[in-house]
């Protein structure tokens, strides 16, 4: 006649840490996959939000100008904020540099361009202010339509590189969270809607 702890399962008979440690195995691991996948999700979602999709920089009488075109994933949040009064700050950064074997890359060129995207109430209408010069647009698909190129923007005179010289340029965009309200900074950090940045897009640039 069997005894009574024939009865009893291999996992009752374990000791109690093992217990603890095939349940937290069993809860565990569902639950780092499925944080893997929001990562991946979210990770995804934020380097979508906006993307250099082609630049250029060209020497002319004025001087070498840069022309791009982004993909910008603006949203109805951020429509939102700015027809209640919140001014969007988006920032287009650029670099060109020299590489160097000896030492750290050279740099030439490094300059931002902010622009400010705002509401007028009264009429109705956008505002997008750029080094000073505003323009006004109807509606916030239009705004993305202006924000999604740079044209003619001068980054340097004709003497600051070398002709026949080898330079890496390098551009990105994005939205200056810094200048946002502190309401609007907490939500940042819950929601991705308002981390739009692109990754640097790098190219050749040979005078």
């Amino acid at each position: 006649m069997s005894s009574t702890t024939d009865f009893i399962s291999p996992f009752w008979k374990s000791t109690p840490s093992a217990r603890f440690a095939k349940i937290a195995r069993a809860w565990l691991a569902p639950l780092a996959c499925a944080c893997l996948l929001a990562l991946t999700v979210a990770s995804t979602a934020f380097a979508q939000s906006a993307v250099v999709t082609n630049a250029k920089i060209e020497a002319t009488e004025e001087g070498y100008q840069l022309n791009a075109d982004f993909d910008l994933q603006l949203t109805s949040g951020m429509q939102d904020a700015v027809r209640k009064g919140v001014p969007l700050y988006f920032i287009v950064e650029v670099e060109i540099t020299q590489a160097r074997w000896y030492w750290f890359d050279r740099a030439f060129v490094r300059a931002a361009r902010d622009r400010r995207v705002s509401f007028a109430p009264l009429t109705e209408q956008y505002r997008i202010t750029t080094s000073g010069v505003s323009q006004t647009v109807m509606s916030f698909d239009e705004v993305k339509r202006s924000l999604s190129r740079v044209r003619s923007w001068t980054l340097a005179d004709k003497s600051r590189l070398t002709p026949g010289e080898r330079y890496e340029a390098a551009i990105r965009i994005r939205l200056d969270n810094s200048r946002l309200p502190k309401p609007f900074q907490l939500d940042v950090l819950v929601s991705k809607e308002w981390n739009l940045a692109s990754e640097w897009y790098r190219f050749s640039v040979t005078p």
